[in-house]
């Protein structure tokens, strides 16, 4: 399995961080995870291209997940390609419609299929997935994939809390990435501090941790934030950053 971070950033701009999206690769499949503002040009940047890219799955609603699934719609078609599959919880099909509604000129351009997803198994894009619904302040699902060999696992948090349940979802996994958007100086719902996420961790067989959906206030202090996570937890820690590939 492989991991592009696309767009480790979040709804404040930051230099060098593309809003919220991941591409994630096994031997013959790829899947676009969240979509963000600046997650296309990233996109484009691949060796997948956004021409590779047939499904694409969302954490949540949150315009910095979102702002480039539009753009993506009309570069697929503007390269000849015909189809697009959006996943994702709750209010996704409702989502996908408004924005065809804006642009409408969009609309039949694409085979556009929306399916709606919760906390259970399902497929997308050759994956085996399961969803896990987290502390946010809209509806928002992590997932967990397993790859086609079934001996790696990999979880996404989306943004959320940290709190025991996703701890334990993503327990024996490979690799974690996880929301740590802020330092601990901020008071902060809807979203973990580094000490509060090391502290759920604690005790969790999970190989490494990723930090991503960083504001600019969490940027600022990067190195601090994994040192306040290993305060409490013994696995790898690390600051993603935009074009980091991870292979397990």
């Amino acid at each position: 399995m492989r991991v592009t971070f696309l767009g480790t950033g979040s709804a404040m701009p930051v230099s060098g961080r593309a809003q919220s999206g991941l591409l994630l690769e096994s031997e013959s499949n790829a899947l676009l995870v969240d979509c963000g503002s600046g997650v296309l040009a990233r996109l484009a940047e691949t060796d997948v291209g956004y021409e590779g890219i047939s499904s694409v799955l969302l954490t949540h609603h949150h315009l910095d997940h979102v702002s480039d699934l539009m753009p993506l719609i009309k570069a697929r078609w503007l390269v000849g390609q015909d189809d697009l599959e959006i996943v994702g919880p709750e209010g996704t099909e409702a989502l996908v419609d408004g924005l065809l509604d804006v642009h409408d000129y969009m609309k039949d351009r694409l085979d556009i299929q929306v399916r709606e997803i919760g906390p259970h198994e399902f497929g997308i894009a050759g994956f085996d997935v399961m969803g896990y619904e987290v502390r946010h302040s809209v509806p928002t699902l992590a997932y967990r994939f397993t790859n086609e060999l079934g001996d790696a696992d990999f979880v996404f948090s989306g943004d959320t809390e940290a709190f025991d349940g996703l701890a334990a979802f993503a327990d024996g996994a490979s690799v974690l990435v996880h929301d740590c958007s802020f330092p601990d100086d901020v008071d902060v719902s809807s979203h973990p501090t580094p000490t509060k996420l090391g502290e759920t961790l604690a005790g969790h067989d999970i190989d490494s941790v990723y930090l991503t959906h960083l504001y600019p206030h969490a940027d600022r202090v990067a190195d601090e934030l994994v040192e306040r996570v290993e305060d409490s937890f013994s696995g790898d820690v690390q600051v993603a950053e935009d074009g980091l590939v991870v292979e397990f």
